[in-house]
């Protein structure tokens, strides 16, 4: 959870020219990149990280399965490459990453007023997590969860995961869609 430097953007998502420390630009409203990486498999399973209790924000939430600022000076698409590898130890390549949605995101939480961009990226993953090295100052676990039973908690439960209930149905709605074009009914 260390400070770094960030690119700061203007509400329209073009670079400002100016950089400062994340820990500044949530204090003082700056918007600013974040990549958002939802990893699902083809048995409709979608990986979520349980966030460290530490976390500034939404502590000891399931959040979706790597996200991170993009660091100053570094494309979207690597940013979220590094923080897949960083936070959950897996290894993706950049070919794996497949853009989904540019969305504006504003939270007010622990006294940050926090502007964010986020570049939504979908990534099919397939092998085992069993070995995954997660990174234990931002995540505590990481699971698969069923498209369906995630659907229901959410409803019932959603105090258990991090806001935006409509993002997250979007994103489920948008992998359940995937992974019927891959496997299609016979």
């Amino acid at each position: 959870m260390a400070d770094e430097l960030i690119d700061i953007v203007d509400e329209n998502d073009v670079l400002t020219g100016i950089q400062k420390m994340k820990s500044v630009a949530h204090a003082d409203g700056s918007w600013h990149r974040v990549s958002h990486n939802w990893i699902y498999n083809t048995a409709g399973e979608i990986l979520l990280q349980l966030r460290a209790p530490q976390k500034l924000l939404y502590p000891n939430k399931w959040d979706v399965s790597s996200a991170g600022h993009v660091g100053a000076g570094e494309s979207v698409l690597a940013s979220a490459q590094r923080e897949i590898k960083e936070e959950i130890g897996i290894k993706v390549r950049k070919k794996d990453l497949t853009f989904f949605k540019k969305m504006k995101a504003h939270h007010d939480f622990n006294g940050m007023n926090n502007n964010e961009i986020y570049y939504v990226y979908l990534c099919e993953y397939n092998d085992p997590i069993d070995n995954a090295k997660i990174q234990k100052e931002e995540v505590v676990k990481i699971n698969f969860f069923s498209i369906s039973k995630l659907k229901d908690s959410l409803d019932k439960n959603p105090e258990k995961f991090t806001p935006g209930k409509e993002y997250w149905f979007e994103i489920l709605d948008a992998i359940t869609d995937r992974v019927n074009l891959n496997n299609p009914r016979e």
